[in-house]
C-alpha cells in the first residue's frame, strides 16, 4: 500500500477540501483526487462524502485517521533517522502557542533554540486560537489546560500569574481605583467572547461585574497594547509587563493564576527535531519559573474551575 495515498488522505482530512490538500502537498487537484480514489478502491470503502462545500469524513474515514497518523509519524521518524545519522538534527518543528506567550516570550526563546540547532526549521505560530496536534496544525502546542481526550502527551510547564494594570497616563487622567467598586467609573479592556478559545481565559469577568464600560480586543497582545496606550484598565500577564514602561499594577490584591501545558502526539517523541524542541521548552520553562510568577503566588487566586 502506497504511503503517498495516506499522505493525501490526511491532507484532505485536515484541509477539508481537495484543493486545500493540493496546495499543502504542492501537487494539482487531479493528483489528489486520483490518489484518494486509489486508496478508497484499495480499502473497498468510501473515506469521504465529497460535497460542493468540501469533503466530510465517513465513518470509515474516521476509523482510518489514527492508523494514518501512526504511519505518518513513523515515516517521519524513519526519514529523520536515516538522513541524520551521526550528524546534526534536522527537520521542521511547528509550535503553536497563545499569542501573549508566543509574542513576548517564545519568539525570543525559540530563536535561541533555532540558533543552537541550525538544521532545524522552527515555525512559531502565536495566535489566540485552539490548535490541533492530531490534525497536524502544530507538532507541539502550549495550552492553558490539560487535554482530557485523545491520544496526547501533556507536560505541565509552569504556573503563571496575571494582575490588573493601567497606564500611568490613563491613571493621571482618570484616577487610580482603590477597590473593585471604584471600577464603576473606568473603562475596562477585555477579550471578545467569540474569540476566547479556552475557559481558562475567563478572568476578565471578575472585573466586568463592576463596570459596563468596555473596550474589547481579541488576544492578549492587543489587550496589552490597548492598556499600555491608555485605553482603559484590564488584566495582563505579569510576565508580559516586566520590561514595559508606563504600566502600573493596580488593585494588587486581585490576581489570577493559570498553568501552561505542553501537548504533543505520543508518537512524535521518536522524531529527533520534535524531541529536541520539546526538551528545550521543558527545560527553559523550568529554569525561568520565577519569570512567570514575578510577584510570588497570587494572593487571591481565581481559577477557571
Amino acid at each position: 500500500m502506497d504511503w503517498d495515498h495516506f499522505r493525501v488522505f490526511l491532507a484532505v482530512a485536515r484541509g477539508g477540501q481537495l484543493s486545500a490538500a493540493a496546495r499543502r502537498l504542492g501537487v494539482n487537484h487531479t493528483t489528489v483526487a486520483r490518489r484518494l480514489d486509489a486508496l478508497e478502491a484499495e480499502l473497498g470503502s468510501a473515506l469521504f462524502e465529497r460535497r460542493p462545500t468540501g469533503c466530510v469524513l465517513t465513518e470509515a474515514g474516521e476509523r482510518l485517521i489514527p492508523l494514518a497518523e501512526r504511519i505518518e509519524i513513523e515515516t517521519r521518524a524513519a526519514l529523520a533517522a536515516v538522513s541524520s545519522g551521526e550528524t546534526e538534527v534536522t527537520g521542521t518543528v511547528r509550535v503553536g502557542a497563545p499569542d501573549g506567550l508566543g509574542n513576548s516570550f517564545l519568539a525570543r526563546e525559540l530563536g535561541l533554540f533555532a540558533a543552537q540547532h541550525p538544521g532545524i526549521t522552527v515555525e512559531l505560530v502565536p495566535l489566540p486560537v485552539k490548535f490541533s496536534v492530531s490534525r497536524r496544525e502544530a507538532d507541539l502546542v502550549i495550552e492553558l489546560s490539560r487535554p482530557t481526550t485523545g491520544r496526547l502527551v501533556a507536560t505541565r510547564l509552569v504556573d503563571y500569574s496575571l494582575g490588573v494594570y493601567a497606564s500611568k497616563d490613563y491613571l493621571a487622567d482618570h484616577g487610580q481605583p482603590a477597590s473593585l467598586d471604584d471600577l464603576a467609573g473606568h473603562r475596562l479592556v477585555t477579550g471578545i467572547d467569540d474569540y476566547t478559545f479556552s475557559s481558562a481565559l475567563d478572568y476578565a469577568t471578575t472585573l466586568q461585574v463592576y463596570s459596563k464600560r468596555l473596550y474589547r480586543c481579541a488576544g492578549a497582545t492587543s489587550q496589552f497594547e490597548a492598556i499600555r496606550a491608555g485605553a482603559g484598565i484590564g488584566v495582563l500577564h505579569d510576565f508580559m509587563t516586566l520590561d514595559a514602561e508606563g504600566l502600573v499594577r493596580v488593585l494588587p490584591d486581585i490576581s489570577f493564576s493559570r498553568t501552561y501545558w505542553l501537548v504533543g502526539h505520543p508518537g512524535a517523541t521518536s522524531i529527533a527535531a520534535i524531541a529536541a524542541c520539546r526538551r528545550y521548552l521543558v527545560e527553559t520553562f523550568r529554569r525561568q519559573r520565577r519569570h512567570f510568577l514575578p510577584f510570588g503566588p497570587p494572593k487571591v487566586s481565581t481559577s477557571p474551575e
